[in-house]
């Protein structure tokens, strides 16, 4: 016995399958949390714009040339068949399967939209909206026309029915100096949408495009790949990994040396970021690069007594102790889910003003969303295989082209993903594919095996450098980082012993005989005696002066240090006097004084109240975690027992709803369902009488046949038969809707 087919969204949704649900809600979890009451319940949850928006967004250009197609029905649905013979060189079947998967179209043999996907989907084929009232004759309005004014109509008839209206400063009303626009809008073939913006009516867009309506066939472009060794690949991706690692760790010991500020409207003032790419011997823009992937990572965040510096965070301490493929994976995850845009650091904003790092400026939550786009496109290729950044382009365009104004940023970020190691030269590095695939751990395993194991010695030269043929053990790498400045960075790092790095081990505590028992233990070369010479000489003038608290002073045993301390003019800062024989004092505090001293070439040393050498503090202070963790990069996937769980919720509620329909003019108000609002929209739309259930103020229920004029606001406008007047319907005291049947 046949059946008849289903009049709305939600009784279609009643008739698929329990396997059909699951996959719905598996493609669109944003509308299975919390999980919808009912069948009713899920189709409101499918009609909200945000849902139908995110949806629309990930599909390709030839499955919305289809939902095209049926949006453009003179009807309120369109037929398999028909779909097919209009489109006869794409998948329809293939691209129909896709959208009632996701119920942006439904039904069977024949398919319909849903209002709310009429509504997001604002110019269908690129064609503008029918006119109203429409032209009498459109092929005669067009048969008037000049060839400027075609031309004009020919290029509006492409992909965007919107143009802009040329400024006109001629103050003469002879209709033969307007420009062909003006002429159009005036003869009604061009409708206007505000001052300066027109469009081309979507009557005359279809007779301009003639036996092709939708445009030409949207079809997957196949871009030529390069192919290059994946083990060459790799090899690079572990040199760009093994150089960002070690540029911010050199970063992040710079700022927990020299904490950089924090300024009144966000970010990291200009200065710092010249100090800090100063210390890593980069340019700014490499610096803000690493300053940004650091904060990304969570490693670099707001501390101090009032959060108002940037300062390393608690999880550096762990970070810098991790092997170097878990390192190198903190940095890259971070990056792949951070919602900043590096590469507008730098630019101008709306206002003229540089945008600094760390700024809230360059803040886009739509970002994650592009980088792992850019990902998974090169990762569908096989390993070895990569595309040209241009052809990566027309790839994501067509596989998301209501995304594509997104993907300007897709060089920039093609750029960082290659400094990172996550991309080398188009290609996808193996590091990339397990971040792609799992994550940080994933990107882990990815680098393990292709990045060197760490080196617990280092070269000792002549010339007072120290060569690391390699990454460094962690305790090395601390101590150096005391002992010594980093001169370069690279594969091998060089480190320059001074007088000022031998200074700074001596103000943290370490003894000359401490100092050369590392050297020879830590170079796998005989230490140069001029390393030696250099230790004992600065070991022996450290500690001569001593410096307290009065506020402050300074004393010493050699008397006329003392004196030459008085007179040198460096040392006028410190607001020095003499107190006895041997003793200076000041109203400055000891670090005050301490740091005049030693920027006037001095070697003084700090002194408890008891006379003994006080040492740096071996704690630093850090920045403490930010809360929340990493922003999500979209709706979180559905578990299968979590589809199949609220599959059976909303079974059972549409079970316990049909168990207690009442009659509709005495159900209680108050909850718009997805059904009422389409069927109301249909009805507007082809001007078809209703049945109307409805509960007034005083909670009295009626039925009525009504004439659907408007809807919008919340409101129902329409011509009351009983009545026989307009009266305005709130819509969520509508009960029930039916078509009238008058056959």
């Amino acid at each position: 016995m046949a059946t008849d087919p289903p009049a709305t969204l939600a009784a279609w949704l009643r008739t698929r399958s329990d396997e059909q649900l699951g996959a719905l809600l598996a493609l669109r979890p944003d509308v299975a949390r919390p999980a919808p009451s009912d069948v009713v319940g899920l189709a409101t949850r499918l009609a909200v714009p945000v849902s139908v928006d995110r949806a629309l967004d990930e599909l390709d250009a030839g499955t919305l040339q289809v939902l095209d197609a049926v949006l453009l029905s003179p009807t309120d649905g369109m037929s398999r068949a028909d779909l097919a013979a209009a489109l006869p060189d794409a998948p329809v079947e293939a691209a129909l399967e896709l959208l009632t998967a996701r119920a942006l179209l439904w039904g069977d043999d024949v398919v319909h939209a849903p209002e709310p996907v009429r509504r997001a989907v604002r110019f269908p084929a690129g064609l503008g909206r029918p006119r109203t009232p429409p032209p009498a004759d459109v092929e005669g309005d067009l048969a008037t026309v000049d060839d400027e004014e075609r031309t004009v109509l020919e290029a509006l008839a492409q992909d965007n029915p919107l143009g802009r209206l040329p400024v006109d400063h001629s103050t003469r009303a002879d209709a033969a100096d307007e420009s062909p626009a003006r002429r159009l809008l005036r003869r009604g073939l061009l409708t206007r949408v505000d001052a300066a913006t027109v469009e081309l009516p979507r009557q005359y867009g279809l007779a301009l495009r003639g036996d092709r309506p939708y445009g030409p066939t949207r079809t997957r472009p196949e871009p030529t790949t390069t192919h290059r060794d994946p083990e060459v690949t790799d090899r690079r991706a572990a040199g760009a990994a093994l150089e960002v690692v070690g540029r911010v760790g050199e970063l992040l010991a710079a700022v927990e040396e020299d904490p950089a500020g924090l300024l009144r409207s966000g970010g990291m003032a200009i200065r710092d970021q010249k100090r800090l790419a100063k210390a890593l011997g980069v340019d700014e823009r490499q610096a803000a690069f690493h300053i940004e992937v650091a904060h990304a990572a969570g490693l670099l965040d707001l501390g101090g007594p009032h959060r108002d510096e940037w300062l390393p965070s608690r999880g550096y301490d762990t970070w810098r102790e991790q092997p170097l493929p878990e390192r190198w994976a903190l940095l890259a995850a971070g990056w792949l889910d951070s919602l900043r845009v590096i590469a507008l650091v730098g630019q101008r904003d709306p206002a003229g003003k540089a945008v600094n790092v760390l700024s809230p400026d360059v803040v886009r939550h739509t970002v994650p969303a592009v980088r792992r786009a850019v990902l998974a496109t090169l990762g569908e290729l096989p390993a070895g295989e990569g595309l040209a950044t241009d052809d990566l382009l027309d790839l994501l365009r067509w596989q998301s082209p209501r995304r594509g104004d997104r993907y300007t940023l897709v060089p920039a970020l093609v750029e960082e993903a290659e400094r990172l190691g996550v991309v080398v030269a188009g290609r996808l590095s193996s590091g990339g594919r397990g971040l792609l695939a799992a994550g940080e751990e994933g990107a882990a395993d990815g680098m393990r095996g292709l990045l060197p194991e760490p080196v617990d010695h280092v070269l000792a030269q002549p010339d007072l450098s120290l060569v690391a043929p390699g990454p460094l053990v962690p305790e090395l790498a601390r101590t150096l980082a005391t002992v010594a400045d980093v001169e370069s960075s690279g594969g091998a790092t060089v480190f320059r012993v001074d007088e000022g790095s031998i200074r700074r081990a001596l103000d943290s505590g370490w003894s000359a005989s401490e100092l050369h028992d590392f050297f020879a233990r830590a170079s796998r070369t005989p230490v140069p005696q001029a390393l030696d010479y250099l230790v004992d000489d600065v070991a022996r003038q450290h500690g001569r002066l001593r410096v307290g608290a009065i506020e402050s002073y300074v004393r010493s045993d050699d008397h006329g240090l003392l004196s030459q301390v008085l007179s040198d003019k460096r040392s006028a800062p410190a607001e020095l006097r003499r107190l006895a024989p041997g003793v200076l004092v000041s109203g400055l505090p000891a670090d005050e004084v301490l740091a005049v001293l030693r920027t006037a070439g001095y070697a003084p040393a700090g002194e408890s109240a008891g006379g003994a050498v006080l040492t740096r503090p071996p704690g630093r202070p850090r920045a403490t975690a930010r809360p929340g963790g990493r922003p999500a990069a979209g709706p979180r996937p559905l578990r299968a027992e979590e589809v199949e769980a609220t599959v059976r919720e909303i079974r059972a509620g549409d079970a316990a709803l049909a168990a207690r329909r009442t009659d509709p003019a005495r159900q209680i108000p108050g909850v718009t369902t997805a059904s009422t609002l389409e069927l109301l929209s249909r009805a507007v739309r082809e001007q078809l009488p209703v049945w109307l259930g409805y509960v007034d103020a005083q909670g009295s229920g009626s039925r009525r046949t009504v004439q659907p004029l408007t809807l919008g606001g919340g409101f129902l406008s329409g011509f009351d038969e009983g009545r026989g007047e307009e009266r305005t319907f709130a819509v969520h005291r509508i009960t029930s809707v039916d078509l009238v049947d008058r056959g």
